[in-house]
């Protein structure tokens, strides 16, 4: 335990003083024990590879942000939850990413699990992919909530990232267990600041953002 918590606690301190744009911070120094799964570091995600800009699963938020979330976090926690942050702060570069795989009409490599009623040529008309994004702004987080105990995400009724109606915050045709898990995020989000957007039920965003008209495009490290 000593190991352990000495490791950790040179690792905030690495974080405390590595580099990042004033007013951004490496959300683990604020929220230690945050689960982090950055889905655009990975291969699970619609595109199906890695996404440019993200080069460690390392969640960044502007500081604001992050101590907005840290009190999430701490109510969640009286009920033996928890959060699971699946994107926060998102380069330009990475949407810029986005907006290529989009043109590419051949490449529907994960169309199956994540738009699979949705025609690839539609995903611009029906605002799933923009040239613009508000997690580049860095007071946007994609999340869930997890059991405390299993680290298992409650069931919100459609997958992250999921193309349809399906994933709508106040979609109707799921369970009640599944309209009261999104009602809980949707509460416990509100309470703490945060609005969310109606057409994804995991995408909030700090309602007094630090930076409302700048994209920034420093990359995920």
């Amino acid at each position: 335990m000593k190991h352990r918590a000495a490791f950790l606690f040179l690792f905030i301190c690495f974080k405390v003083f590595a580099q990042l744009p004033e007013g951004f911070v490496y959300v683990k120094t604020i929220i230690p024990d945050l689960d982090v799964e950055l889905r655009y570091y990975t291969t699970n995600n619609f595109v199906g590879k890695p996404i440019k800009g993200y080069l460690t699963n390392e969640l960044i938020l502007t500081k604001q942000t992050a101590f907005a979330l840290k009190q999430v976090q701490e109510e969640l926690q009286n009920k033996n939850l928890c959060l699971k942050v699946y994107d926060g702060y998102r380069p330009q570069r990475a949407v810029d990413h986005f907006m290529g795989w989009a043109k590419n009409l051949n490449d529907t490599v994960n169309k199956k699990a994540f738009y699979p009623n949705v025609d690839k040529m539609n995903l611009f008309v029906e605002d799933y992919i923009a040239a613009k994004s508000g997690h580049s702004k860095g007071s946007t987080v994609d999340l869930t909530i997890i059991d405390a105990n299993t680290s298992k995400p409650l069931d919100m009724g459609s997958e992250y990232d999921f193309f349809g109606k399906e994933s709508w915050t106040d979609y109707k045709d799921i369970t009640e267990e599944q309209k009261a898990n999104r009602k809980l995020l949707l509460k416990v989000m509100t309470k703490h600041g945060f609005v969310n957007f109606y057409k994804e039920w995991w995408h909030f965003t700090l309602k007094d953002e630090p930076f409302p008209d700048n994209y920034f495009d420093f990359p995920v490290k």
